[in-house]
This record gives structure tokens, C-alpha cells and sequence, in this order.
């Protein structure tokens, strides 16, 4: 090199890096070098909810700590709703369960009901849903003749149909 200081944002688009400039500090104030490390050379977990854990509220209880796996078995099981109160055991306060990310599907329950009520015999409620092979047979089909229609509004209704990626509806 020719003694010049170089910045990576133009090869890479991550910005402007500067080696011979003191890197910006992360939300909590310290230093981090280009990959995540702290200045004593320890390596920063990445935060998130995956390496937290939750306190639940039950009936005016809380039970917990719980790990975010665990709250994914109890969103898929039925025994966590979205509206369910949680909070993180880093300290806070309490916020719903679908806030969570990843826990709980990003489509909505009400949306996939009504949709399925007033289109779901052209298969809209199962696009919507992520289903599109399903959404299009649905469609051709015209909602198996009204039947397929029906049995949808009730799975939606009572929760019982999960998203494409097997979340449950928020």
C-alpha cells in the first residue's frame, strides 16, 4: 500500500470503514472492532430473542425463565397465545407475545377470516396465508364446490390453521 488510508465501503457497501479510525461503539457503548469483538479481544454474542430468556404471565404469575425455544414449542402447541404477556428476563416491561419475532406468524388472524368468509371460494384466504398451491386449486376448484370453503372459515376460526411456515396466526 501506498501509506494511504483506505475505505471498504466502495468495494464491500457496508459503509465507510476506516482502519486507521476508532470504530463506532454498539448500542450499549462499547467498542467493537470490524467483526464483532470487543476491545479486550472477547467475542459479542449477537442479540436477540434467541439468547434471551422470557418470563410468561399466567393469571396475574409469572413462571419462567423460559429459553425462546421453548416459547416456539408453547406458540405451536396452542398454550401460548399472541396476546399472552411476556417480558424479557434482561429486565423491561412486559410486552405481547407476538412481538416476539419469529414466534408467532406475521398474518394476521382476523384478516385470514375474513378473507376467508367473503373470498375464500377463490382461494384468496389460502394466499394469504402462504398456501399457493393449495390457494390455486382452491381456485380452479372454486373452493371444492363450497365445501372446502366452509371447512376453511371453521379451521381459521377456531385457530386451528397454521401459516405456510407452521406459525400460528397472530
Amino acid at each position: 500500500m501506498t501509506g494511504e488510508s483506505t475505505t471498504m465501503s466502495d468495494q464491500y457497501g457496508y459503509g465507510s470503514y476506516d482502519p486507521n479510525q476508532p470504530q463506532n461503539s454498539d448500542q450499549y457503548g462499547q467498542q467493537n472492532d470490524q467483526y464483532g469483538q470487543q476491545g479486550g479481544g472477547q467475542f459479542q454474542q449477537p442479540s436477540g430473542p434467541q439468547n434471551d430468556s422470557f418470563f410468561v404471565n399466567y393469571m396475574g404469575s409469572e413462571q419462567g425463565p423460559m429459553s425462546y425455544g421453548q416459547l416456539q414449542q408453547m406458540a405451536a402447541a396452542g398454550q401460548l397465545k399472541p396476546e399472552t404477556l411476556v417480558r424479557s428476563a434482561s429486565g423491561g416491561h412486559p410486552f405481547q407475545a407476538k412481538q416476539v419475532p419469529g414466534l408467532f406468524s406475521d398474518k394476521e388472524w382476523v384478516m385470514a377470516l375474513i378473507l376467508s368468509i367473503v373470498l375464500g371460494g377463490l382461494g384468496v384466504d389460502r394466499f394469504y396465508l402462504g398456501y399457493t398451491g393449495l390457494g390455486i386449486v382452491k381456485l380452479l376448484t372454486l373452493g371444492g364446490c363450497g365445501i372446502w370453503s366452509l371447512i376453511d372459515i371453521v379451521l381459521i376460526a377456531m385457530r386451528k390453521l397454521p401459516d405456510a411456515n407452521g406459525r400460528q396466526l397472530s
